[in-house]
């Protein structure tokens, strides 16, 4: 099987008036592998776990055979640490954007859900309701951080064309990106989930994002 993959012709570059964009949530720190997890906004600007260096190797072996222009990745550490992985053996070099910052999730950065849900029951119960218009307490809702990341991916999907381009973001700027990919609702966000290493596949043509691949890990061993 190895043998007959390898054997596969490169894939050729996208049509000049298409943009592929691998839209990736960056790998694990030792919230996100907390029993139970623990959210992290922008204020916690936490490493790789070990477990992440391992899955973001999974990722660049994965990329490896297919030729990507440019890597592009939030600045907060877990986000660049991932993408500096993939273009580790590439002539690239990662360029921060300040838009792809993960949410900012206020008074509950660094707090499980239960223990959200205890403290702060209204505000929890109005969050899950609606999360697109209700914020995180203190912090941004998810039409905040629509409002702000999805611009900046549409400008280097228009951008691209004729190319391949490599987004490392998080979790939440990717469920709101990949909401409008989808013709998906900001409210059922929650509803697309993104695994720590997980690969989104966004194909941009004739003025249109369309989402071809939805949180890909089988490079993980995740099915």
């Amino acid at each position: 099987m190895n043998d007959a993959l390898g054997s596969l012709p490169p894939l050729p570059s996208p049509a000049s008036d298409t943009c592929i964009m691998y839209l990736i949530r960056h790998g694990a720190t030792s919230f996100n592998l907390g029993d139970p997890p623990r959210l992290q906004g922008r204020k916690v600007d936490l490493p790789l776990s070990e477990q992440g260096e391992r899955d973001a190797a999974s990722l660049a072996r994965f990329l490896a055979s297919i030729s990507i222009n440019q890597i592009f990745s939030s600045p907060l550490q877990r986000a660049m640490q991932t993408a500096e992985i993939v273009a580790r053996d590439r002539e690239l070099s990662v360029v921060p954007i300040e838009a792809l910052l993960e949410v900012d999730v206020g008074e509950w950065e660094g707090k499980d859900w239960g223990t959200i849900q205890r403290e702060n029951p209204a505000a929890y119960k109005e969050f899950m309701q609606d999360p697109a218009s209700n914020s995180y307490a203190g912090g941004e809702s998810l039409i905040d951080v629509h409002r702000r990341a999805a611009p900046a991916l549409r400008e280097l999907l228009t951008s691209h064309l004729g190319r391949r381009v490599a987004v490392v973001a998080h979790n939440v700027v990717n469920r709101v990106f990949m909401c409008e990919c989808l013709g998906f609702a900001l409210s059922e966000a929650r509803r697309i989930h993104q695994d720590n290493c997980g690969v989104n596949i966004v194909r941009f043509r004739e003025g249109k994002s369309k989402a071809i691949t939805v949180n890909a890990t089988f490079h993980l061993g995740k099915y």
